[in-house]
């Protein structure tokens, strides 16, 4: 992959001035976006995936649900449906894509939606007599036909997008530029105990805007695993196989293996659908570990359900009531 992404390297130039040029069509207002006038939070990436977009949108329906009506709004990547699908008692992770068919099942009383077209989706959101009061948008960053009252970008701390270029011999999805949108910048992933001078030193790589304030998040993992009907606690684990289906496995990886624990580890490409061939390997394991994500597409298997399970993960801020008080305050 590595060498393909050098060969390919003549198209980098083309890719940045294309994706530059239809920032700047936005940014000039000879394309449009549309605005609301309810609150509308985006949260997305300038790279291609493994940031954590999901946690953090998790994270946010914690903070709104019990005061707000929440929905997300997905592009539902991977789903075997079209058009506009407002999750109901039918969703399935086929209908849905993964990571929604996860905020549907995880979380009462709040909408799932999914919508390749975003302005649609709110659309059609808004029409519904219990309407929405805010919508949260998972990985519409790059979706510049909606104008989000409120962009989260988010950075992986071993991957930051200062440090990067973009498609195909980089990861970005735009050019670096691009991360003046966001009034929110969220460095995820972080090691704990983050020293105060190494935060000053990503900051200043970063080159933010006055106006921006940045974040940084660390992974919390839990103490237990959980399956369907069954919990057990993490550390008292017999070998297992962890089977990962995400962009990037290796904090997990680190972290169970920091624990001590003993396993094999299967990867596979992010949201990658599992065949039959891959499930007959894994009805020949005693006992499964794998994301929560990967969780909702695997346990639709019957011959599974006994031996899977999934490790719940949240993240945790710094300067956490600065965040949410500023969330509050722009919702509210």
């Amino acid at each position: 992959m590595k060498l393909i992404r050098i060969i390919l390297f003549p198209i980098t130039p083309i890719y940045f001035l294309v994706t530059w040029l239809r920032n700047w069509l936005y940014d000039v207002g000879l394309k449009t976006s549309k605005s609301f006038d309810f609150p509308v939070i985006c949260v997305g990436n300038l790279s291609t995936g493994g940031t954590g977009k999901s946690p953090m949108i998790e994270y946010l329906i914690r903070l709104l649900k019990d005061s707000k009506s929440v929905a997300t709004l997905s592009r539902g990547y991977k789903r075997h449906t079209e058009g506009f699908i407002l999750a109901d008692d039918t969703a399935s992770a086929e209908s849905l894509g993964d990571e929604p068919f996860q905020f549907y099942t995880k979380f009462e009383g709040i909408k799932v939606a999914v919508d390749t077209n975003r302005q649609n989706g709110i659309k059609m959101l808004r029409t519904l007599e219990d309407k929405p009061e805010v919508i949260l948008l998972d990985d519409a960053y790059q979706h510049r036909k909606v104008k989000a009252g409120f962009n989260i970008l988010l950075t992986a701390y071993n991957q930051l997008f200062c440090n990067d270029i973009v498609l195909p011999t980089g990861n970005l999805r735009e050019p670096r530029s691009g991360a003046k949108r966001a009034h929110a910048i969220v460095v995820t992933k972080c090691p704990e105990n983050l020293k105060a001078e190494e935060k000053e030193n990503i900051i200043k790589r970063l080159r933010i805007r006055d106006t921006q304030q940045v974040y940084f998040s660390t992974i919390d993992y839990s103490e237990i695993v959980k399956s369907l009907k069954k919990e057990l606690e993490l550390k008292s684990l017999p070998r297992f196989t962890l089977v990962t289906g995400i962009a990037n496995a290796k904090p997990m990886v680190n972290y169970l293996s920091s624990l001590g624990l003993k396993f094999d580890h299967l990867e596979f490409p992010d949201h990658y659908s599992f065949k039959s061939s891959d499930v007959e390997i894994f009805k020949s394991k005693t006992l499964i570990l794998t994301t929560e994500k990967d969780y909702v597409r695997l346990s639709v298997n019957e011959d599974l359900k006994e031996k899977l399970y999934y490790l719940p993960i949240k993240i945790i801020l710094d300067k956490e009531a600065e965040f949410k008080a500023m969330i509050e305050n722009f919702v509210a």
